[in-house]
Protein backbone atom coordinates (compact mmCIF):
# COMPACT_ATOMS: atom_id res chain seq x y z
CA UNK A 1 0.00 0.00 0.00
CA UNK A 2 1.62 3.59 -0.90
CA UNK A 3 -1.13 5.71 0.82
CA UNK A 4 -0.42 7.43 3.63
CA UNK A 5 -3.61 8.43 5.61
CA UNK A 6 -6.67 5.86 5.49
CA UNK A 7 -9.97 6.82 6.01
CA UNK A 8 -12.44 3.92 6.91
CA UNK A 9 -15.57 4.49 6.91
CA UNK A 10 -18.93 1.95 8.75
CA UNK A 11 -21.97 2.83 6.76
CA UNK A 12 -25.02 3.30 8.16
CA UNK A 13 -28.43 4.92 6.52
CA UNK A 14 -28.18 7.97 8.23
CA UNK A 15 -25.20 8.39 10.40
CA UNK A 16 -21.52 7.11 9.46
CA UNK A 17 -18.37 6.46 11.58
CA UNK A 18 -15.48 7.94 10.13
CA UNK A 19 -12.05 6.46 11.37
CA UNK A 20 -8.88 8.22 9.70
CA UNK A 21 -5.90 6.30 10.60
CA UNK A 22 -1.97 6.66 9.39
CA UNK A 23 -0.90 3.37 8.77
CA UNK A 24 -0.52 0.54 10.26
CA UNK A 25 -2.34 2.23 13.33
CA UNK A 26 -2.09 5.46 14.74
CA UNK A 27 -5.82 6.92 14.80
CA UNK A 28 -6.32 10.35 14.20
CA UNK A 29 -9.98 10.50 14.76
CA UNK A 30 -12.93 8.02 15.18
CA UNK A 31 -16.16 10.26 14.62
CA UNK A 32 -19.54 9.98 13.47
CA UNK A 33 -20.62 11.68 10.55
CA UNK A 34 -24.26 12.42 8.89
CA UNK A 35 -25.29 11.44 5.69
CA UNK A 36 -25.47 14.99 4.02
CA UNK A 37 -21.88 15.70 5.33
CA UNK A 38 -19.68 12.67 4.24
CA UNK A 39 -18.52 14.33 0.57
CA UNK A 40 -17.85 17.14 2.83
CA UNK A 41 -15.67 15.18 5.08
CA UNK A 42 -14.10 13.04 2.54
CA UNK A 43 -13.27 16.14 0.29
CA UNK A 44 -11.24 17.40 2.75
CA UNK A 45 -8.37 14.58 2.19
CA UNK A 46 -6.11 14.80 -0.47
CA UNK A 47 -6.84 11.89 -2.80
CA UNK A 48 -3.57 11.34 -3.66
CA UNK A 49 -2.25 10.39 -0.33
CA UNK A 50 -5.24 8.65 1.13
CA UNK A 51 -6.95 5.48 0.61
CA UNK A 52 -10.70 4.75 1.43
CA UNK A 53 -11.75 1.63 2.95
CA UNK A 54 -15.71 0.36 3.58
CA UNK A 55 -17.12 -3.28 4.00
CA UNK A 56 -18.61 -4.05 1.27
CA UNK A 57 -22.06 -4.26 1.98
CA UNK A 58 -25.78 -2.91 0.22
CA UNK A 59 -24.76 0.76 -0.21
CA UNK A 60 -21.00 0.44 -0.68
CA UNK A 61 -20.80 0.55 -4.27
CA UNK A 62 -22.96 4.06 -4.72
CA UNK A 63 -20.96 5.29 -2.15
CA UNK A 64 -17.53 3.68 -4.03
CA UNK A 65 -18.49 5.30 -6.80
CA UNK A 66 -18.99 9.09 -5.31
CA UNK A 67 -15.32 8.53 -3.67
CA UNK A 68 -14.27 7.27 -6.92
CA UNK A 69 -15.30 10.17 -8.82
CA UNK A 70 -13.41 12.23 -6.62
CA UNK A 71 -10.19 10.68 -7.46
CA UNK A 72 -9.56 8.08 -4.26
CA UNK A 73 -8.76 4.66 -4.10
CA UNK A 74 -11.50 2.37 -3.13
CA UNK A 75 -11.59 -0.83 -1.30
CA UNK A 76 -14.42 -2.71 -0.42
CA UNK A 77 -13.64 -5.56 2.18
CA UNK A 78 -15.28 -8.24 2.20
CA UNK A 79 -17.49 -8.61 5.46
CA UNK A 80 -15.34 -11.98 6.84
CA UNK A 81 -11.92 -10.00 7.10
CA UNK A 82 -13.74 -6.93 8.62
CA UNK A 83 -15.32 -9.27 10.92
CA UNK A 84 -11.65 -10.78 12.09
CA UNK A 85 -10.53 -7.50 13.48
CA UNK A 86 -13.96 -6.79 15.03
CA UNK A 87 -13.33 -6.60 18.72
CA UNK A 88 -15.40 -8.59 21.15
CA UNK A 89 -17.70 -5.83 22.24
CA UNK A 90 -19.17 -4.42 18.55
CA UNK A 91 -20.06 -0.72 18.46
CA UNK A 92 -19.75 1.94 15.02
CA UNK A 93 -15.88 3.17 15.98
CA UNK A 94 -15.18 -0.71 16.78
CA UNK A 95 -16.28 -1.54 13.20
CA UNK A 96 -14.68 1.27 11.13
CA UNK A 97 -11.22 0.74 12.97
CA UNK A 98 -11.61 -2.63 12.12
CA UNK A 99 -12.28 -2.03 8.19
CA UNK A 100 -8.94 0.26 8.15
CA UNK A 101 -7.06 -2.77 10.23
CA UNK A 102 -8.33 -5.24 7.39
CA UNK A 103 -7.64 -2.82 4.65
CA UNK A 104 -4.22 -3.46 5.34
CA UNK A 105 -3.93 -7.25 5.12
CA UNK A 106 -1.37 -8.06 2.31
CA UNK A 107 -3.19 -11.43 1.09
CA UNK A 108 -6.35 -9.06 1.27
CA UNK A 109 -8.53 -9.50 -1.89
CA UNK A 110 -10.91 -6.55 -2.08
CA UNK A 111 -14.32 -6.33 -3.84
CA UNK A 112 -13.99 -4.08 -7.24
CA UNK A 113 -16.67 -1.69 -7.27
CA UNK A 114 -19.39 -2.19 -9.72
CA UNK A 115 -19.89 0.36 -12.08
CA UNK A 116 -24.25 1.31 -12.63
CA UNK A 117 -24.34 -1.12 -15.42
CA UNK A 118 -22.42 -3.83 -13.17
CA UNK A 119 -24.89 -3.04 -10.69
CA UNK A 120 -28.19 -2.63 -12.62
CA UNK A 121 -27.50 -6.03 -14.10
CA UNK A 122 -26.76 -7.50 -10.78
CA UNK A 123 -29.63 -6.08 -9.20
CA UNK A 124 -31.93 -7.33 -11.83
CA UNK A 125 -30.75 -10.94 -12.13
CA UNK A 126 -31.54 -10.87 -8.26
CA UNK A 127 -34.76 -9.48 -8.52
CA UNK A 128 -36.02 -12.09 -11.79
CA UNK A 129 -33.99 -14.93 -9.33
CA UNK A 130 -36.75 -13.88 -5.77
CA UNK A 131 -39.60 -13.81 -8.57
CA UNK A 132 -38.90 -17.03 -9.93
CA UNK A 133 -38.87 -18.14 -6.37
CA UNK A 134 -41.66 -16.91 -5.45
CA UNK A 135 -44.04 -18.30 -8.54
CA UNK A 136 -41.86 -21.61 -7.82
CA UNK A 137 -43.53 -21.14 -4.19
CA UNK A 138 -46.73 -20.14 -5.36
CA UNK A 139 -47.22 -23.26 -7.84
CA UNK A 140 -46.50 -25.43 -4.95
CA UNK A 141 -49.50 -23.68 -3.30
CA UNK A 142 -51.52 -24.27 -5.95
CA UNK A 143 -50.72 -27.49 -6.28
CA UNK A 144 -51.14 -28.79 -2.78
CA UNK A 145 -54.56 -26.67 -2.71
CA UNK A 146 -55.63 -28.90 -5.21
CA UNK A 147 -54.43 -32.03 -3.06
CA UNK A 148 -57.25 -31.19 -0.95
CA UNK A 149 -59.74 -31.58 -3.62
CA UNK A 150 -58.40 -35.30 -4.87
CA UNK A 151 -57.26 -33.32 -7.86
CA UNK A 152 -53.07 -34.59 -8.18
CA UNK A 153 -51.11 -32.53 -10.79
CA UNK A 154 -47.54 -32.96 -12.20
CA UNK A 155 -44.84 -31.28 -10.52
CA UNK A 156 -43.84 -29.58 -13.92
CA UNK A 157 -44.55 -25.66 -14.20
CA UNK A 158 -46.01 -26.14 -17.92
CA UNK A 159 -48.20 -28.39 -17.11
CA UNK A 160 -49.80 -26.66 -14.14
CA UNK A 161 -49.92 -23.98 -16.06
CA UNK A 162 -51.80 -25.47 -18.86
CA UNK A 163 -54.09 -27.00 -16.16
CA UNK A 164 -55.13 -23.16 -14.75
CA UNK A 165 -57.83 -22.85 -18.02
CA UNK A 166 -60.02 -26.10 -17.25
CA UNK A 167 -58.96 -25.40 -13.19
CA UNK A 168 -60.82 -22.47 -13.15
CA UNK A 169 -64.35 -23.92 -14.27
CA UNK A 170 -64.14 -26.15 -11.79
CA UNK A 171 -67.23 -26.05 -9.56
CA UNK A 172 -65.40 -27.85 -6.64
CA UNK A 173 -62.99 -25.01 -6.32
CA UNK A 174 -63.25 -21.75 -3.86
CA UNK A 175 -63.81 -18.52 -5.17
CA UNK A 176 -60.63 -17.94 -3.59
CA UNK A 177 -58.68 -20.29 -5.86
CA UNK A 178 -59.83 -17.23 -8.55
CA UNK A 179 -57.46 -14.86 -6.18
CA UNK A 180 -54.75 -17.53 -6.04
CA UNK A 181 -54.27 -17.95 -10.28
CA UNK A 182 -54.55 -14.45 -10.73
CA UNK A 183 -51.85 -13.56 -8.12
CA UNK A 184 -49.84 -16.59 -10.09
CA UNK A 185 -50.80 -15.07 -13.83
CA UNK A 186 -49.34 -11.94 -12.50
CA UNK A 187 -46.15 -12.94 -10.77
CA UNK A 188 -45.28 -15.18 -13.49
CA UNK A 189 -45.70 -11.83 -16.26
CA UNK A 190 -43.32 -9.65 -13.84
CA UNK A 191 -40.74 -12.81 -14.35
CA UNK A 192 -41.10 -12.79 -17.83
CA UNK A 193 -40.83 -8.80 -18.24
CA UNK A 194 -37.71 -8.71 -15.74
CA UNK A 195 -36.36 -11.79 -17.26
CA UNK A 196 -36.18 -10.22 -20.91
CA UNK A 197 -32.81 -11.01 -22.36
CA UNK A 198 -31.08 -11.67 -18.81
CA UNK A 199 -28.71 -14.27 -18.44
CA UNK A 200 -28.47 -15.67 -15.44
CA UNK A 201 -26.12 -19.07 -16.05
Amino acid sequence: MNRTRIVAIDLAKNVFQVCEVVPPSRVIKNVAVKRDRLLAVIRQYDSATTLIAMEACGSSNYWGREFQALGFEVRLIPAQHVKAFTRVQKNDSGDALAIAEACQRPDLHAVPVKTLQQQDLALRVRARERLVANRTALINVIRCMLAEYGIVLAKSRKKVIAAIPDLLEDSRLLSEFDLLIQGFEALGLFVVMIGDGVTTS
